[in-house]
């Protein structure tokens, strides 16, 4: 199965899906033997974003009405480590295009990689189907 099957969304174009997965010192590799190649970090700026965004419209559809308990509940579904989870039941870690270095370190196997990965994939589906087919994505990976 892949990254498409385990979301249940299809990219209508595959550059988001591909940005998405590509950390910055693989980009660079591929920059430095004359390569174009984007990496994911603003694709996780603009994932993070709307992440935040659903679940505090999801928090807020099921009924918490404070500040305080919606900041709270969100930082939890947000902590790296659950992010980390959502990832790896998605398969992200054997999609990442890794440097060397991080290759020979298994970042794909870090918390915070796959955290960040994940939300960069949030970015990329934001991009290339818009808000409500990533809300459907988050609201069905976080059961709100």
């Amino acid at each position: 199965m892949t990254i498409e099957d385990n979301l249940g969304y299809k990219f209508k174009d595959k550059y988001f899906i591909n940005r998405a997965l590509t950390r910055k010192a693989y980009a660079l590799e591929q920059k430095q033997q004359n390569i174009e190649c984007e990496d994911q970090e603003i694709y996780r700026t603009l994932g993070d974003a709307v992440l935040k965004t659903v679940l505090i419209d999801l928090l807020i559809k099921s009924g918490v009405n404070s500040r305080g308990e919606i900041t709270s509940r969100k930082r939890s579904l947000e902590r790296e480590e659950g992010l980390a989870e959502i990832s790896k039941k998605l398969g992200v870690g054997a999609c990442l295009k890794l440097g060397k270095g991080e290759g020979k370190q298994k970042a794909d196997e870090e918390p915070y990689v796959l955290a960040e990965t994940f939300e960069a994939v949030i970015g990329a589906i934001y991009l290339d189907g818009g808000f409500l087919a990533c809300k459907g994505i988050i609201e069905k990976l976080f059961n709100i």
